[in-house]
């Protein structure tokens, strides 16, 4: 029985013995990883403190690399609206202006149209008066102002173009446009909206009518392609 107390003892020792060896082994081991890792760990954060005080330091000037690029580009915006609006003004005076030289008979102009004819009323023997069926100024008056008021950008008589200042008087069986004489039937062409000019010439009551009343003789035809030269030494 004493043997045995004894062989337990010895083998308790034993454990015991292993044990704390075990653990002072264990301790040495963590303590030196630990001294290592320490002593890396303090390199590594030199390193990494250098790297994230230069990237602050970078998008430092990033932030301010982007307000300028966002000043630049707002004054650039602003400069095309600028000249946006300069370029709708230029256009619209080009515009006017063409329009003008247009109407003055400046330029060679070509569209569509219409063409109007007056022709002289046939003769009556009955009729004391034979300019009771001539065709007169009054008449070609008449059809060039209400072309123009239904948006003719221009108008010729014969071929010889109108402009602001032409003037037109009645000779005999002839009227003079500018110095120049025409005969009858005259022909009186103008560059705009077919359909518009068309229903202005021949509205009830309009200027057609009157021109029948006075025994003239009254054509009308809408035209695909008229041109007209310009208006030479003016």
């Amino acid at each position: 029985m004493k043997k045995k107390v004894n062989s337990n003892r010895v083998i308790l020792s034993i454990v015991f013995l292993v044990l704390g060896f075990m653990v002072a082994f264990s301790f040495r081991v963590t303590q030196d990883e630990g001294e290592k890792g320490q002593g890396l760990t303090d390199r590594q954060w030199e390193k990494h403190l250098t790297l994230r005080n230069d990237l602050i330091e970078e998008e430092e000037k990033n932030r301010e690399l982007q307000k300028e690029l966002n000043a630049k580009q707002e004054k650039v915006r602003e400069i095309e609206a600028s000249l946006s609006k300069e370029a709708q003004v230029f256009f619209n005076m080009a515009e006017d202006a063409e329009k003008y030289r247009m109407f003055l008979g400046k330029v060679e102009v070509s569209g569509k149209g219409v063409k109007v004819t007056l022709a002289d009323g046939e003769y009556d023997p009955d009729e004391e008066n034979i300019n009771n069926y001539l065709v007169h100024e009054h008449h070609v008056f008449k059809v060039i102002n209400e072309l123009y008021i239904s948006g003719a950008a221009a108008i010729s008589v014969n071929g010889q173009r109108i402009s602001h200042n032409s003037y037109i008087l009645c000779t005999g069986p002839v009227i003079t446009v500018d110095g120049y004489q025409h005969p009858a039937p005259f022909e009186i062409t103008a560059i705009g909206d077919p359909e518009v000019l068309s229903s202005a010439l021949n509205i009830t009551g309009g200027v057609k009518d009157q021109l029948v009343n006075d025994q003239i003789v009254f054509s009308l035809e809408e035209k695909e392609d008229i041109k007209m030269d310009p208006i030479l030494g003016k």
